[in-house]
């Protein structure tokens, strides 16, 4: 058993390491940004949290003390105030200097594959940099190198996934030929987890991946395959990364700002140059159609773990002066108990939709995205299930009390910052009260512009959804008590 501190942990592959730890029954600590939202997660009752930032090092000292090795599973590719670069580099030089102070014995991080060289992308440059920015601080590290990562809720198998699943013909640029070496989550997952026990891993660079070295090609044509669907390519000497990424924001759920420094890195190939992760490791990782496989069956069950959306987009929150903060409060009367009505509210976002004017909802995404924001196609981790952190389309769950409060915080491009809040009130055994209140806190004139020009909108779709939602709830009750349904009033 080792004592492990874990930087990274509401990420992609933190929020999934962190349960195989604990199987290994390993003492966890957690550096979270925000422990509410990190409270949310099955595992918060097993690990201890400490509340920090790796870009202030003056919160650091006491989540690091203590430890004996450190994971860390940091990127500020979406994080605002700053080029992810710069944010990157800032973060591991907190990091290795609180770490070498406290006499850490191993840092264990996860990179990304690609030969150095003139031209190398921003993305696998940073990537890179992060490792010896790490070592530099003295603290013998273990680095992983990983290209594309196949799970369900991966930010690059999920581009994969949504170009397959909704062109039947694609138009393909010169990147699309690039040789890969993906790798399973559930591979990466297991060299991350064993490395602990593996001392002859200390001080080394690992390169990591499947069995077969495939283009980005290949890997759609497979995906294709695994969904039974027939793909044409088309090949074009060009189409840049720019208009690459514009393409994938048009098409997929993945915002041009994420997607441009990935596609700009994948002019190079990841591929693996070393064989350490057989000679210490030893086990066959599997290959990428079992991987697609698991990762899809999963994805259609609703049964992701943790995704590329749990990380915050780059809302930059400023501090509020609550008088300017401007309101559109509904309150209606339910004939429908509180569970009912609150599970109708949790319901909201992804395929589920938000009860009325659909359509200016899918507007309003649409040009949330042409904008660089991240529009509606996100969509929602469960169609029912709800937590502190996840994402609902342009929104993010900032407060949630099961049965009577949900808060949603504003993603989208606002000029400001806004938040959208539900509270339900039981009334009776039968009958609930919705409170549905949207704020807005405007920054400078473009702010009260964008307020007041859409007021008319706002007042006719905020009070349709408040009517909308009383009347789903109500019909909802209708349903069960015709079926012979308990009602809650029965129950008691």
């Amino acid at each position: 058993m080792s004592k492990i501190l874990v930087i990274g942990a509401t990420g992609y592959v933190g929020g999934r390491l962190i349960p195989k730890l604990l199987e290994h029954n390993h003492q966890v600590t957690c550096l979270v940004r925000d422990i509410r939202k990190a409270t949310a997660r099955k595992w918060a009752s097993g690990v201890k949290l400490v509340e920090g930032d790796v870009l202030k090092p003056e919160t650091l000292a006491d989540a690091f003390r203590g430890q004996e090795i450190v994971y860390y599973l940091v990127h500020s590719m979406t994080s605002g105030g700053g080029s992810f670069q710069d944010l990157d580099r800032k973060a591991a030089e907190n990091a290795g200097q609180v770490a070498s102070a406290e006499n850490i014995r191993r840092i264990i991080y996860l990179g990304g594959l690609g030969r150095r060289q003139s031209g190398q992308s921003a993305h696998l440059s940073s990537r890179h940099e992060v490792g010896d920015i790490l070592r530099e601080s003295g603290v013998p590290v273990t680095e992983f190198r990983a290209a594309v990562i196949v799970g369900s809720g991966s930010l690059s198998f999920e581009i994969i996934h949504h170009l397959v699943n909704r062109l039947p013909v694609m138009i393909c640029p010169r990147w699309v030929y690039t040789r890969t070496q993906p790798i399973s989550i559930a591979d990466v997952l297991r060299f991350l987890t064993e490395a602990v026990q593996k001392e002859e891993s200390s001080g080394k660079t690992i390169d990591i991946g499947g069995p077969e070295v495939l283009t980005y090609k290949d890997m759609m044509i497979e995906v294709g395959n695994v969904l039974g669907l027939k793909r044409f390519m088309i090949s074009v000497p060009v189409l840049t990364p720019r208009l690459s990424s514009y393409w994938v924001n048009l098409v997929t759920p993945i915002p041009a700002s994420l997607a441009r420094p990935l596609i700009e890195g994948l002019k190079h190939e990841t591929v693996r140059e070393n064989d350490l992760a057989e000679k210490i490791f030893g086990f066959e990782t599997i290959d990428f159609r079992q991987a697609a496989e698991r990762a899809l069956v999963k994805t259609k069950a609703h049964q992701v773990e943790t995704a590329w959306i749990d990380a915050d987009s780059n809302t930059r929150l400023t501090e509020i002066d609550s008088t300017h903060i401007m309101t559109d409060k509904r309150e209606v009367e339910v004939s429908a108990p509180a569970e009912i009505l609150f599970h109708t509210v949790s319901s909201l976002g992804g395929e589920n939709g938000w009860m009325y004017a659909d359509r200016l909802w899918k507007l309003r995404g649409f040009i949330d995205k042409q904008m660089g924001g991240v529009g509606l196609r996100r969509g929602r981790r469960h169609p029912v299930m709800i937590d502190v952190g996840d994402a609902l389309d342009f929104w993010r769950v900032e407060e949630y009390e099961p049965g009577k409060q949900l808060l949603l915080r504003a993603e989208m491009k606002v000029w400001g910052q806004a938040w959208l809040e539900f509270k339900v009130d039981p009334l009776g055994p039968n009958k609930a009260k919705l409170v549905q209140t949207a704020r807005y806190y405007p920054r400078g004139l473009f702010g009260h512009l964008y307020w007041f020009s859409l007021l008319p909108i706002h007042a006719l779709v905020f009070r349709g959804m408040a009517k909308a939602l009383a009347d789903k709830a109500e019909k909802i009750h209708t349903q069960h008590r015709s079926r012979g349904a308990l009602s809650y009033e029965d129950r008691q």
